[in-house]
């Protein structure tokens, strides 16, 4: 399989498949090296022995699964005994192609959809994006770095001086050069967008030894264990030596791993110490994650004995307080709640402040303009939703507020409109107006509980299709009892109590 070579005009006559994101970062690591020995994507065999062993099939230690899947489909396509036949192409997000899989076996996996395992090599000018120009092979970044020990830190966090002092502690102890491998997939624990972190990390380089500083496309597998197994493989892969842990991790026989002890704060001359060195009288603590996005929340600067103002500028800048920041304000609720006149209440009083831009996505006005086509059925329901909350995430990605009031039955389609918005740096706000039932239908402008009941109109939400309540609403209104202005006031002040925008004069 490492010889495999097709003619570009086979290629372009392949089948494409755009991979999701992981699988886009493992093809990365694929092409560049860093999965060394793998080739390409796991078969069965392997897959069953990783999991189980934590070896591949040949007994070679590997501790991930690296995998593809794609429709089933496409897979059927493959003629898998002809290596003319057998070529899929993959693409980036936007349709470029990235990657050739000379695709040897192939299996259902789940409904719809098919594993596919084979080698694969480059194809294409190798991508592009933000920061490109930190995302070297492990090859070229070896071929950088001076000859002894190198200690890597896989910075997917901010670098404050706490983190500082022990990076600088243990280069200097080891007489190590210093490499930084920086996650630039997806977003960091934190919920930092990658761009923001490297420029953070890049921030903080004068407080640093002298490093090199790498791009990589590392993700996540929600498995600490594993995490920790494929980023110390990774990392020795760049040329790591000894490799700077923030918490248990577990090298798997790569780099030597080294647990920092914890450092505090010496109020008495400002320096970093090891924590039982200093009284507790004169002993600050490094600051938990949480404290640190409070402050930015509400607009204080976070201290410099903490955090190096550069750092701190540039966390500003890409959490700026709330009152500065785009928000989603989602209203869900059954028809005739009051959603689009609770949310145009708000609409106006946000409008005469002038503070940010104010765009209401009315469920009606959309469906006739940007869902036109979309039928009723969940599938259909599910898109109208994942298409108001995109529009809505590009409104608050540059800091505007965005409300939204649709049905949205469905709390998997709620929860990813959330997501979208905290995916552009914005705030959501999910609000259920819980009106009841027979509320709405004693409303019933539109007539259309009416026409549900006489069996003229199916799939009306909370009559014959359901209505799935929200349980992670952050305001929950029942207009029944209230006027107009009385829940329009509970949204404002929920959103000023919350730092959302600044009191109505």
């Amino acid at each position: 399989m490492d010889g495999w070579v097709l003619p570009d005009e086979v290629l372009r006559d392949a089948p494409t498949h755009t991979p999701r994101p992981y699988e886009l970062a493992d093809l990365e690591l694929l092409l560049g090296g860093a999965y060394a020995p793998l080739t390409g994507f796991l078969g069965q065999a392997d897959l069953a022995s990783v999991t189980r062993r934590g070896q591949l099939a040949d007994g070679t230690p590997w501790p991930v699964p690296v995998t593809l899947e794609v429709p089933r489909e496409l897979a059927d396509g493959l003629d898998l005994d002809n290596p003319v036949r057998r070529a899929l192409v993959l693409t980036d997000t936007e349709g470029a192609p990235v990657a050739a899989v000379d695709v040897t076996e192939a299996w259902p996996t789940r409904e719809g959809m098919s594993g596919v395992a084979g080698a694969v090599r480059r194809v294409g000018d190798g991508g592009h994006g933000p920061f490109r120009r930190l995302r070297r092979t492990p090859a070229e970044v070896k071929s950088l770095l001076p000859p002894g020990r190198v200690l890597g830190v896989v910075a997917d966090r901010p670098l404050h001086r706490p983190q500082l002092a022990q990076i600088a502690h243990a280069a200097r102890t080891l007489a190590a050069h210093l490499l930084v491998l920086i996650p630039i997939t997806e977003p960091g624990p934190d919920g930092l967008p990658p761009e923001a972190l490297v420029r953070c990390v890049l921030a903080a380089r004068d407080r640093m030894p002298p490093a090199t500083i790498v791009g990589v496309p590392l993700v996540r597998r929600r498995d600490e264990i594993r995490d920790a197994l494929i980023r110390a493989r990774v990392a020795a892969a760049y040329g790591v030596t000894h490799l700077l842990s923030t918490g248990g991790m577990l090298s798997g026989g790569g780099p030597r791993v080294l647990v920092p002890r914890e450092l505090a704060y010496d109020s008495r001359d400002g320096q970093w110490r090891w924590r039982e060195d200093i009284p507790p009288r004169n002993r600050k603590l490094e600051l938990k994650p949480e404290e640190i996005d409070d402050l930015l929340d509400r607009g204080f600067p976070l201290p410099e004995w903490h955090t190096p103002p550069a750092v701190a500028r540039e966390l500003a800048r890409v959490r700026p307080p709330r009152r500065h920041r785009g928000l989603v304000v989602f209203f869900t609720g059954l028809s005739g709640s009051g959603k689009s006149t609770i949310a145009r209440g708000v609409a106006d009083v946000l409008r005469e402040t002038g503070d940010r831009t104010v765009t209401l996505l009315d469920g009606d006005v959309v469906r006739r303009e940007l869902s036109a086509g979309l039928g009723f059925s969940k599938a259909d329901r599910d898109m109208n939703v994942r298409r108001i909350a995109w529009v809505a995430a590009e409104i608050a990605r540059h800091r505007g507020v965005a409300l939204c009031c649709p049905i949205a039955p469905y709390a998997v389609a709620r929860t990813a409109a959330r997501q979208m918005a905290t995916a552009a740096g914005a705030g959501f706000v999910l609000v259920y107006v819980a009106t009841p039932l027979a509320v709405c239908e004693q409303r019933d402008r539109k007539g259309l509980y009416a026409r549900a009941r006489a069996g003229q109109l199916t799939g009306m939400t909370g009559i014959d299709d359901p209505y799935e309540e929200p349980t992670d609403a952050d305001l929950v209104l029942d207009t029944s009892g209230l006027s107009v202005d009385d829940t329009v006031s509970m949204v404002l002040s929920y959103l000023t109590e919350n730092g959302w925008v600044e009191p109505h004069r």
